[in-house]
């Protein structure tokens, strides 16, 4: 029996976080997004920030996404236009 000897993924990788990169400049080109990873009072809080100093109807903010870390740390991106033309 042969074994075959699996590559390192080291360069596929970073092929892939230049293309994440990329992609996501280009997509980036109308919107600031800021990411936390806040405790869940302090992820509201925040959040909240936002919302007071940016207000959505002018300038589109949301919660782009979200997720639930161990220790109930919410990491979270907000977004929002640069301005409110």
């Amino acid at each position: 029996m042969t074994r075959t000897k699996v590559p390192p993924l080291d360069g596929l990788k970073r092929r892939m976080d230049r293309h994440r990169l990329g992609k996501a400049t280009a997509a980036n080109g109308h919107f600031v997004r800021e990411t936390f990873c806040l405790s869940r009072p302090e992820a509201r809080e925040k959040a909240k920030e936002w919302f007071d100093a940016f207000p959505k109807a002018a300038y589109w903010t949301e919660v782009e996404s979200w997720r639930q870390l161990e220790g109930d740390q919410i990491e979270f991106t907000m977004r929002r236009l640069p301005t409110a033309d």
